[in-house]
């Protein structure tokens, strides 16, 4: 399925690459997990190949696999930024399916 919406930023995009270039891998894996004080985090890691039930968008240079039960739960419409200054850098998730997330920021709620 290539129709999911969830997007990335030229400079997620570019981030990515980079990333993946370095790694040697074709692929990032997208999905959700149950941690943190708030419930759901994020998980990006690198894939070869999609797991069976994997949605699969590609973008210039590299596929993304979001996990098909992520996506429905959590995920759908999802955009994802990188943002870098002098004294870090990170991936920055912008969700409307997000109600509220923790005080760190690193787990949400839907």
């Amino acid at each position: 399925m290539s129709d999911i919406d969830i997007s990335l930023s030229d400079a997620a995009c570019e981030q990515l690459k980079n990333s993946l270039l370095s790694a040697g891998k074709k692929a990032v894996h997208l999905s959700v997990r149950e941690a943190g004080c708030s419930g759901l985090e994020y998980v990006m890691d690198y894939a070869d190949e999609p797991l069976d039930d994997d949605l699969v968008r590609e973008f210039d240079g590299f596929s993304l696999y979001v996990d098909k039960d992520s996506y429905a739960k959590a995920l759908a419409g999802l955009q994802v930024d990188y943002q870098k200054d002098a004294l870090s850098s990170a991936f920055v998730y912008h969700n409307p399916n997000k109600k509220g997330e923790c005080g760190c920021g690193v787990s949400f709620t839907i």
